[in-house]
């Protein structure tokens, strides 16, 4: 099998590793891979969030399958793209990705399922936030969402 490792941390490294121990894989290709990568597999000039140009790299290069890392790619739909494209990804849909890239999403949801988990509220008017943030009691953790849209 030839397999294609998206992104460029320790987690992709640990990824083309372990898969490269595989009686099966025949060629690991790292996109972007990092220095550790490129001891164990082949880093290839494509990054992380540009998605088109993976799809492409994929066909080009006969990948059977890709194995999806870092949150952001598969939070912009990679696998569903990859999926559309007819070829072979491991990870989340955008869908299911979601939990882990909105975390306002993720709180949402476990409320609605009453599954347990911290406290928390979304802000969009600073004030009301430093006046929550008056009434709690210490250590908590602060969230910064740069983006507030519902996801």
């Amino acid at each position: 099998m030839k397999i294609l490792v998206v992104g460029s941390g320790g987690r992709e490294h640990a990824l083309a590793w372990k898969l490269g121990r595989s009686p099966d894989a025949e060629r690991i290709f790292c996109a972007p891979g990092n220095a550790g990568t490129a001891e164990i597999a082949e880093n290839v000039a494509v990054s992380a969030g540009d998605l088109k140009a993976l799809v492409r790299f994929a066909r080009e290069n006969r990948i059977d399958l890709t194995v999806v890392g870092p949150d952001d790619p598969l939070a912009a739909g990679i696998v569903d793209l990859f999926a559309a494209e007819k070829l072979r990804a491991f990870g989340p849909t955008k869908s299911a990705a979601r939990i882990e890239a909105s975390k306002i999403f993720a709180k949402e949801l476990m409320r609605a399922q009453k599954i347990p988990t911290a406290d928390a509220r979304t802000f969009t008017d600073s004030s009301e936030a430093l006046d929550y943030c008056k009434r709690l009691e210490f250590p908590v953790v602060i969230a910064l969402a740069t983006q507030v849209d519902g996801s």
